[in-house]
């Protein structure tokens, strides 16, 4: 039986007790910080959650550390993005060094300052060395109200003489790695100390110029190398305290501090300022949640992708009729993930976002709902009414970003539900309200909002191309893949459609065309570039599936992803639309991309001056967009960033 060591932690606060991944901050969600609880706080008087020494108080007053005889680092954060209140809404009764009892109050935080500057109030408490030293962390039952001193949660502590039997060098999972990283930092001889924040060991060295860089960011297991601050900066991710702990072990705790440490943490978790930082963040945050919901999705779509661009080019060639029961099932197998796409982002986006994961799956059925459907695609029956509230229906098949602000929302609002709503009918009248009150704010709020913008857009670009062929071509080119992500394209099909049919062709869809092409060699530069086996294996497959018509993969699974590459895929993607509009490209039919180029042989005539203008736009946007993004728009330091998520490089910590 291993030897362990029972504290309890009280609650810091009255209020509701939460589990950690309630919490709207990724960082601690996601446990980045560490296993611990959180208190929805209705009174301000904070106190200490276990007995021990202070070893921390934020400059901006809104976190504090505490340090237990056991060795377990506890950090007590007030609210989320307060840091950017610089200590205002904060009275604090410690200071570093002070001896804390359990239960004695520490700090006073205003609710009502907090929430009008529109930062939210969470208290949230971690224990940050928890791969070291914690065995097991039992909380009592979530979402009950508590009082401050109460206890809330016992962790079962690894004793000193537990930990002190591991020995430095035993073939541990990162004892290797640390050897190496401290042979390749100059030796033992060459370190002042060393401290870690949420991603980052961070050196203090005697002389920098004994490094071995190259030798270093080769390392599996290390994701980059940066120096900044007086630092020799290592960024490992997530595994960063195993691989600290492990260097520690070898070179002796002489060499750690861990108040330095404590500060680090806690400066990159709250590094962001400002509003266009902050606005920044934001747009980072959306990216993130978008390719994060995407993600378990996108072999399946990218194979879906490839299944379908077959069948059009058979069906090009006249293989294969589309009302033959092959085709039918086929074509089924291909795009049943597309149409109930916001079905599957609905339950995915609400795990990332903390929302219930099977009413969000259920309000993206309710925005496919046959019926639905049916109208939405008929001018006469689109624009009805939910209790005499006007509203336009449209065509959530296949739509991305709707159900991502409805799993956004979906937080808050059973939140909400939550605390209206008696305890004994929570369980069935919370999630049919939830799911109503979604769908409504998505089919009369979000619904007709992307109408009016994609009518707007598309009718601004139509005009454009009358205008100019050549300057359609670079601005639809450009923000086409832009419109999809946020479902304003939809206003463009059915013209699309309407050329098709009425005039048996379309210029603007082979722009539309183009700008999959340039995803897809967007995508296939990565692949070539890379050196990251599980990128190099996605890319591929993104990018076949681009060239079958199919873009979503390339999108959500890479481009976005590492942004740059996304941007410099849209510069390739003006470009080649403006050859395109230039050559005055013509498309036959519903279809296109590399797979598709049957519909570009001009019905009657044959192979002629339209399929060359075909091929050269084509082939061309694909040079161009592997030549660019090949040298411009990626190289592996960006998996550093992703796995870095706060990315700092110039903290400077005394």
């Amino acid at each position: 039986m291993e030897n362990q060591t029972l504290i309890s932690l009280v609650a810091p606060a009255d209020g509701q007790l939460l589990t950690l991944d309630k919490v709207s901050d990724p960082v601690f969600s996601q446990g980045l910080m560490g296993q611990g609880l959180a208190i929805e706080p209705t009174s301000g008087e904070i106190v200490a959650p276990v007995d021990g020494t202070v070893t921390l108080v934020s400059e901006t007053k809104h976190a504090f550390g505490i340090k237990t005889k056991d060795g377990a680092d506890i950090l007590v954060h007030l609210g989320i993005d307060t840091v950017e209140l610089e200590g205002k809404p904060f009275k604090v009764n410690i200071k570093q060094g002070d001896i804390v009892n359990a239960g004695e109050a520490v700090v006073s935080m205003d609710l009502a300052a907090i929430k009008a500057a529109g930062k939210e109030t969470t208290v949230i408490l971690a224990i940050t060395n928890s791969n070291d030293i914690l065995q097991n962390l039992m909380v009592t039952g979530s979402e009950q109200v508590v009082e401050a001193g109460d206890t809330v949660a016992v962790a079962a502590i690894k004793t000193a003489e537990k930990v002190a039997l591991k020995p430095p060098r035993t073939g541990g999972k990162y004892d290797q790695l640390a050897t190496n990283i401290i042979e390749n930092v100059g030796g033992v001889e060459n370190i002042n100390s060393l401290i870690h924040c949420i991603t980052r060991l961070r050196f203090y060295l005697k002389d920098s110029s004994k490094v071995n860089d190259k030798i270093i960011e080769n390392m599996d297991g290390v994701i980059s190398v940066a120096k900044a601050g007086g630092q020799y900066q290592v960024v490992i991710g997530q595994a960063v305290v195993d691989v600290y702990d492990a260097v520690i072990a070898q070179i002796g705790p002489q060499f750690s501090n861990d108040d330095a440490t404590a500060e680090a943490v806690d400066q990159t978790a709250n590094k962001v300022h400002g509003f266009w930082p902050n606005v920044k963040r934001g747009a980072s945050n959306f990216i993130g949640v978008l390719t994060a919901s995407m993600i378990p999705i996108i072999g399946i779509l990218a194979g879906s992708g490839i299944l379908k661009g077959i069948l059009a080019a058979l069906t090009g060639f006249k293989v294969l009729s589309t009302t033959s029961g092959t085709y039918v099932i086929l074509n089924a197998v291909g795009d049943a993930t597309f149409y109930f796409l916001p079905v599957v982002l609905g339950f995915t986006a609400a795990k990332k976002l903390g929302s219930d994961p099977i009413v969000l799956a259920i309000v993206g059925g309710i925005l496919i709902y046959p019926q639905i459907i049916t109208l939405a695609g008929k001018a006469s029956t689109a624009s009805t009414n939910f209790l005499g509230i006007p509203t336009t229906l449209i065509s959530y098949t296949s739509s991305v970003f709707p159900i991502i602000v409805a799993a956004w929302l979906g937080k808050y609002v059973e939140k909400f539900l939550k605390k209206v709503i008696p305890t004994y009918v929570k369980s069935v009248f919370v999630p049919i309200l939830e799911a109503l009150v979604l769908s409504l704010v998505v089919i009369i709020g979000v619904g007709p909002i992307i109408t009016v913008l994609s009518k707007g857009l598309s009718n601004g670009l139509v005009s454009i191309y009358n205008f100019s062929p050549t300057l359609s071509g670079l601005v639809l080119g450009g923000v086409y893949q832009t419109m999809v992500i946020f479902g304003l394209h939809w206003g463009l099909i059915p013209i699309v459609i309407n050329d098709i049919a009425t005039n048996g062709h379309s210029y603007i869809n082979s722009i539309l065309s183009i700008t999959m092409v340039a995803q897809g060699g967007a995508v296939l530069a990565v692949f070539l570039k890379t050196k990251d086996k599980k990128l190099k294996e996605m890319s591929l497959a993104a990018a076949v599936s681009a060239f079958c018509g199919v873009t979503e993969p390339a999108l959500y699974g890479v481009n976005l992803k590492y942004k740059r590459v996304f941007v410099v895929a849209s510069i390739a993607s003006a470009l080649g639309g403006a050859l395109t509009g230039f050559l005055r490209v013509d498309n036959y039919a519903l279809s296109g991309a590399l797979i598709g180029f049957p519909a570009f042989i001009t019905p009657g005539v044959g192979i002629g001056s339209n399929f060359y203008g075909y091929l050269i736009s084509h082939y061309g946007t694909l040079l161009i967009a592997v030549v660019l993004v090949y040298f411009f728009g990626f190289t592996d330091k960006m998996l550093a960033k992703k796995a870095d998520p706060m990315n700092i490089n110039n903290v400077s910590l005394a």
